[in-house]
């Protein structure tokens, strides 16, 4: 089995050409990227086989949408004219979705299983609502092999802190419109895509606390050693 690290939304970053367009402000929430997901991602890379990152904003194309979703582009950047929009989707969000699908398909034609971890955070209040939840694990609930890694791992998190609260498929669907989503009807054999959402309540200064990183790490670190294969 190879392990595959992604993070779409590591950072915040707008290139110089449409900084007028957006407001320092909004860039800095959890609108603009997922604080601490790429602190984590970097953590976690040495245990992969194959790691991507965008630190480019979601607030300017949306690298984990489909490219008919209605929220591919932000209210910022759905005002950008036809040929504007074309520009962004061949110069971000082609390049890096065409990556690393080039790399589970290279694997999987030479035999192996790909299990794709995508690294995310959420905010701890949305609209006033307190989400109950540390880490979330989101996948296809129709896949029974996602299902069950997800048992395993949420199993092998709490053996590290019995105090996490981890949940499926929260604060989001797995089955919802996301590239691991997309990634799984390409590759129906031989891939696994799971999202994981770390609660933002654990950043600072978009850094994730340690520990949790050192349970997050060792989990995935244990599942590796079963030689797990599907």
């Amino acid at each position: 089995m190879k392990l595959l690290l992604t993070c779409e939304h590591g950072g915040n970053k707008i290139p110089k050409a449409y900084k007028n367009f957006f407001h320092t402000p909004v860039l800095k929430t959890h609108r603009g990227y997922d604080l601490g997901a790429l602190d984590l991602f970097q953590f976690l890379k040495s245990l992969s086989d194959a790691s991507f990152f965008s630190t480019t904003s979601r607030l300017l194309i949306e690298l984990n949408r489909s490219l008919h979703h209605r929220n591919l582009f932000s209210e910022f950047s759905s005002e950008f004219s036809k040929k504007e929009k074309a520009e962004l989707i061949t110069t971000y969000y082609v390049p890096y979705r065409a990556a690393v699908e080039k790399n589970i398909k290279n694997e999987i034609e030479n035999g192996e299983s790909v299990l794709h971890l995508s690294i995310h955070s959420f905010t701890p209040k949305l609209h006033g609502e307190k989400r109950n939840c540390d880490i979330g694990l989101l996948y296809d609930s129709k896949k029974k092999k996602e299902q069950e890694f997800c048992k395993q791992f949420k199993e092998g998190l709490l053996q590290q802190d019995s105090s996490l609260q981890v949940r499926f498929n929260y604060p989001y669907l797995g089955s919802a419109d996301g590239f691991t989503t997309y990634l799984g009807k390409q590759f129906p054999k031989n891939y696994i895509g799971v999202e994981i959402e770390v609660n933002q309540k654990f950043a600072s200064e978009n850094v994730l606390n340690l520990e949790l990183k050192k349970c997050i790490f060792t989990a995935i670190e244990n599942f590796k050693s079963m030689n797990y294969s599907f």
